[in-house]
């Protein structure tokens, strides 16, 4: 699996921005998948996570109520729908894949990581 994130940028606070993570390969549809990031001078942490069928999320306390997760298999694909932006959300931002969604919301061992994608939130 080969995993591509995009559609960081540049967002004022309050604003909302919209991340997707393009999955190459046929077993997509059976990974757990969870977006991660990492701000500068501090460690990558889990943002949210979803399971294989959508099923089942997770999302840090951070960003409830304001971040949803969401996959369409049949394009391969993991969204991140972000809204109420702060200028604490800063990071790079990475989507990742596990075929089981515990290690993915553990956040270590995932076998899949695509490149980053900087999201930077302005005051």
């Amino acid at each position: 699996v080969q995993l591509q994130a995009f559609g960081g940028g540049l967002v004022q606070a309050g604003g909302s921005l919209r991340l997707s993570c393009a999955a190459s390969g046929r077993t997509f549809s059976t990974y757990g998948m969870g977006w991660f990031r990492q701000a500068p001078g501090q460690e990558r942490e889990l943002v949210a996570a979803i399971s294989w069928n959508g099923g089942s999320t997770y999302y840090a306390d951070s960003v409830k109520g304001r971040f949803t997760i969401s996959r369409d298999n049949a394009k391969n694909t993991v969204h991140l729908q972000m809204s109420s932006l702060k200028p604490e959300d800063t990071a790079v931002y990475y989507c990742a894949a596990d075929p089981g969604i515990g290690t993915v919301v553990r956040g270590t061992g995932l076998r899949y990581w695509g490149q980053g994608t900087l999201v930077t939130v302005s005051s």
